[in-house]
């Protein structure tokens, strides 16, 4: 790629491609409703507090921690080349403890141009490309970070949402950070796979010691500037999923803010990378042309090989829909051989679902239950549509559906464990629960061994919570 390609590029991503995005105004005004600034993703317009939250049911006495969810909130919503994953992010946390929801919060992360929409300073703290944040928020090191791809340093939070800082692991961190790290839990270590809009030619292996401390970041060469959303760990490998969504420059030029696309020209790859390895050592196994935004899990097998599960599409951006525009093909199993470097294709479930999380504990290693959440049949109607989630027994090869009725539509849900020792998937799944035909909130807390059953709580939140991108529980520092 040219030096005056890459110029451009490097232009466009680090001014929140400003210059193109307003030639698209003019000549692009776009619909006046948005699909994914209209209906059930209309923004949020206030920042609240409300203490003491209405609970149906009995939260468990174990809990205590704080759950926390982001996703995009656009200050000044604007449908010209606008795009779901490029929202303004917004937090929303929920303090639970002794059995009472203490507080909820939702407050924007504040950055250039959320700060200056809103008459304030933006939170102190480097920069590094757009500093945009609006993907995940998880605890890294005893810290609580907000998190997106391709550009921003993290963002550190305080507990009670208040306070806000972009901070890159203490200086520890060179480039952009991962919406994915992923926890190690036999060593504390998390790993990420990192991608830059500006240098499309090279990726980052990204490790994050227990401490919060970068110890390796680590470039290893691609082509084409692939969208690297998730990764995986074994005890052996992290695993790099280079896929053919690449960076469109024919979309950014035409006033796409998300200047993505599918691209049938880039070869589909898996690599293997040795944890310890050089970018020498990946080892590259091609797969048939797909995409993937998100893992459930990955482990080395008896047998040599490496088992990887993720919710699978055939293709993704295909079209400008301003978010996802691919039907889901479900749950799958790849299974990678080292040696031979084959790839083994094989569908788990071919229902439409999304969101795949496991029993963190078990994170790297041979497990047993992945949860995910439904997705439409029909790629039209966009996400969070349905109204079930799905708990996968990898070991029985069944499937149970919780069903939370008519006009009330779930996020991703998170398990957490009943306590440190006990047994894979014994505790809680908690996420939030869209009831739109009353516009109201719930975090719901399902038993996770009585799945079927209705949540054993619901904390009522009194507004909609527009559909966000990923939550974690963070339990309070010193509790189990």
């Amino acid at each position: 790629m040219g030096s005056q390609v890459e110029t451009l590029i490097r232009q466009a991503v680090t001014k929140g491609i400003e210059t193109v995005a307003s030639v698209s105004r003019a000549v692009n005004p776009g619909p006046a409703e948005h699909p994914f600034l209209s209906g059930i993703h209309t923004p949020m317009t206030q920042e609240l507090e409300i203490t003491d939250l209405a609970v149906t049911g009995a939260i468990p006495a174990a809990l205590d921690g704080r759950y926390l969810r982001i996703g995009p909130n656009p200050v000044k919503p604007d449908a010209a080349g606008y795009h779901w994953f490029i929202g303004d992010g917004m937090v929303h946390g929920l303090r639970i403890s002794e059995g009472r929801a203490r507080w909820y919060k939702n407050r924007w992360i504040r950055s250039t141009p959320v700060a200056k929409a809103l008459g304030e300073e933006p939170a102190p703290g480097p920069r590094h490309s757009f500093d945009t944040v609006n993907t995940n928020v998880m605890g890294i090191g005893e810290r609580t970070f907000a998190l997106v791809e391709a550009g921003s340093y993290p963002v550190e939070l305080t507990d009670d949402l208040e306070g806000q800082a972009y901070n890159p692991f203490g200086g520890t961190l060179q480039g952009s950070f991962s919406a994915h790290p992923h926890r190690d839990p036999l060593t504390g270590e998390n790993h990420a796979i990192c991608y830059e809009g500006t240098d499309p030619g090279t990726i980052r292996h990204v490790v994050v010691d227990r401490n919060g401390k970068v110890t390796r970041e680590l470039p290893i060469a691609v082509q084409h500037g692939p969208m690297i959303h998730d990764c995986a760990i074994t005890a052996r490998y992290a695993i790099i999923l280079d896929l053919p969504v690449t960076f469109s420059m024919k979309a950014m030029l035409g006033g796409q803010r998300f200047p993505y696309r599918w691209n049938p020209e880039h070869q589909a790859r898996v690599g293997l990378l040795p944890r310890d390895g050089g970018a020498e050592d990946v080892i590259w196994c091609d797969v048939p042309a797909a995409f993937a935004f998100h893992v459930a899990n990955a482990y080395d097998a008896a047998d040599g090989t490496v088992v990887l599960d993720l919710c699978v599409y055939d293709r993704m951006f295909a079209e400008a829909r301003g978010g996802p525009d691919a039907r889901s093909r479900g749950l799958e199993r790849w299974t990678i051989d080292p040696a031979t470097r084959a790839v083994t294709v094989r569908t788990i479930d071919a229902a439409p679902q999304e969101f795949p999380r496991p029993d963190e504990r078990f994170f790297g290693q041979p497990y047993r239950y992945a949860y995910c959440m439904a997705l439409p049949a029909a790629a039209e109607k966009g996400f969070y549509f349905e109204t079930k989630l799905y708990r996968h027994d990898l070991q029985t090869g069944t499937r149970q559906v919780h069903e939370f009725g008519a006009g009330r539509h779930p996020g991703e849900f998170v398990f957490v464990p009943a306590g440190p020792h006990a047994p894979e998937g014994e505790g809680w799944l908690i996420g939030l629960v869209i009831d739109l035909s009353h516009e109201t909130t719930d975090l719901c807390i399902i038993d996770a061994m009585n799945f079927e059953s209705g949540p054993v709580a619901s904390i009522r939140i009194p507004h909609r919570v527009p559909p966000g991108f990923h939550g974690n529980w963070i339990a309070e520092r010193g509790s189990k």
